[in-house]
Formats: structure tokens, C-alpha cells, sequence
């Protein structure tokens, strides 16, 4: 657990997206993490994984009707970036079921209910 300003503790990202994959993997859904950024190579040039800026943490499958979702984990208080609200608002216009999970039950709620731009 990350500590935030004296005894208050909440969980990080990465351990709620971590419970998260664990979570949809079991409630009959296939989940992948989507790595976005770049990096520099050791020959100096950078390496771009090639996803758009703003593209969510999680991509998944339901296996019920194979209707695609995608999940922006933030921890309690993350707080979403501009390139985020873009993506966002490109998934909404087209129906595409999305939203913000900081805890396994949103992202739950988020895949079964089909819910689109959820805690944006």
C-alpha cells in the first residue's frame, strides 16, 4: 500500500489494476493491460508502443456476448489526465462501453452493466 499524507492509506494504481485483471479474469471475461508510453532505446532513440495517448489502462472481452470494454484504473484520488477526457469522449460517442475503475467493484460494475464513460 502507497502511504498518502500521514496515516490516511490508499491503495496504488497498480495494485488496484492488478486486483482488477485478477477479478474480470475470474468473472468470465479475458483482460489485458495496455503498456502506453515511450522509452528511450540505449542507442538514444525512443521507442513508442504505438497505442494513442489517453488510451486506457485495461482492454477486455465479456466471453457472454463478446462485447469489448475498456477500463482507466486511478487510485482514490487520481485524478484523469487531458489526453484521458479525449479518449473518453472518441469511446462515448461511439457507445463503447468504458469507465473509471478505483476499485474492483467499478470495474465490475463497469464490464456486467455495460456502462459507458462510468466515473468520467
Amino acid at each position: 500500500m502507497q502511504s498518502v499524507s500521514g496515516s490516511n492509506s490508499i491503495k496504488s494504481e497498480h495494485a488496484i489494476q492488478n486486483e482488477i485483471q485478477l477479478a474480470l479474469s475470474k468473472h468470465k471475461c479475458s483482460i489485458f493491460r495496455a503498456n502506453v508510453g515511450k522509452i528511450r532505446l540505449p542507442d538514444g532513440r525512443f521507442f513508442n508502443t504505438g497505442l494513442p495517448n489517453g488510451f486506457p489502462d485495461l482492454v477486455g472481452f465479456r466471453w457472454t456476448d463478446g462485447k469489448i470494454f475498456f477500463i482507466e484504473v486511478k487510485s482514490a484520488k487520481g485524478k484523469l489526465r487531458p489526453d484521458q477526457i479525449v479518449f473518453h469522449k472518441m469511446l462515448q460517442s461511439h457507445g463503447i462501453i468504458h469507465g473509471v475503475a478505483r476499485s474492483v467493484e467499478d470495474a465490475l460494475m463497469i464490464a456486467d452493466g455495460g456502462l459507458t464513460g462510468y466515473g468520467y
